[in-house]
């Protein structure tokens, strides 16, 4: 039988709609069963608690279970990868952040390209670091310390947990920016550079608010700055390392992230829950529990921020020559 031009061409419209009609149909029903959330850390931190959080909020809203799953090593590379290799449906998904943009550029042979390979999906939050000191660091104020430093260049200990660790590279930046010779020394934990910091055997440190804001609030330790580009309420006298730095900011950041190639529908639901949950007061209260800040954003605002990290942090890691362990 031949049908007429017109519904024949009615038909054909009709069947080129269908695809992005059931995918509609398929966002709308996500998730129809749990959903992995994997961190590419150990258990109990920050980065831990601050996904335990999201996903339980997700769980409310969305009516399935959001597992996480610690999958820690190399650095976070482990995780990450298991992300990368998943099936791009929604089921599994990762949490990334400053670490995996560094580590971009840290490691020779990975099995992935992190900005290629990752679909961002949103920002969660920013964790400030505190440059702080012993007290026996004879300086008061930062002036004070960079002056300092350049008068007794290799003579500072910078601790941090680890070759390549954020603390690390920020402690890199600000050496390279204020031109001062400070010794590095890497430490397999944060626990294990406070032990030290506290005994006087290292100087310096770019620590976490949760780890820091204690030992200064008690005057065990001196705050000299914090990171980024605001005071943080915590610490309203402490400047920022820009105040007298021009230029430099530094943070810890998290945000989720799938498989490239997960449907859109998809991640532009994730995101408005994940930004839905940010704007809740009693999570927001939750993240500054832990020295986080909210952020909120879109997946192209998350992909900017992935972009404009990874080169930033690219730039650091060749200039200065830092080698994974």
């Amino acid at each position: 039988m031949k049908l007429p031009r017109r519904q024949f061409l009615h038909l054909a419209a009709g069947a080129a709609g269908l695809p992005a009609v059931l995918r509609l149909a398929w966002a709308q029903a996500y998730p129809s069963r749990p959903v992995r959330l994997i961190v590419p850390f150990g258990p109990a931190g920050a980065t831990d608690i601050t996904a335990r959080l999201i996903g339980q909020w997700l769980s409310e809203r969305l009516g399935q279970q959001f597992v996480i799953e610690n999958r820690p090593g190399a650095g976070s590379n482990v995780g990450t990868e298991a992300v990368v290799r998943a099936a791009p449906d929604g089921y599994t998904l990762g949490l990334f952040g400053a670490p995996s943009a560094i580590n971009a550029t840290l490691y020779d042979k990975l099995n992935f390209n992190f900005v290629r390979d990752i679909a961002p999906i949103a920002p969660i939050v920013r964790f400030p670091y505190i440059m702080v000191v012993n007290p026996s660091v004879p300086a008061k104020t930062l002036p004070e310390f960079i002056a300092y430093a350049k008068a007794n260049p290799g003579k500072i200990n910078m601790a941090s947990p680890g070759i390549g660790s954020t603390p690390h590279v920020n402690g890199e930046l600000f050496k390279v920016m204020t031109g001062t010779n400070m010794v590095h020394v890497p430490y397999r934990s944060a626990a294990a550079v406070m032990t030290d910091l506290l005994s006087g055997q290292v100087q310096l440190y770019f620590g976490t608010t949760a780890s820091s804001l204690e030992y200064v609030r008690t005057g065990k330790l001196r705050a000299l700055a914090v990171t980024i580009e605001r005071r943080l309420d915590a610490l309203p006298d402490i400047p920022t390392v820009g105040d007298f730095v021009p230029g430099y900011e530094a943070s810890n950041w998290y945000g989720i992230g799938a498989p490239r190639n997960t449907p859109v529908e998809v991640i532009e639901k994730l995101n408005k829950e994940t930004n839905a949950g940010l704007a809740d007061p009693k999570l927001k209260a939750r993240l500054d529990d832990l020295g986080g800040i909210a952020l909120t954003g879109s997946p192209s605002d998350f992909g900017k921020l992935i972009v404009e990290e990874t080169d930033k942090w690219g730039k650091v890691v060749k200039f200065v020559g830092i080698k994974a362990d």
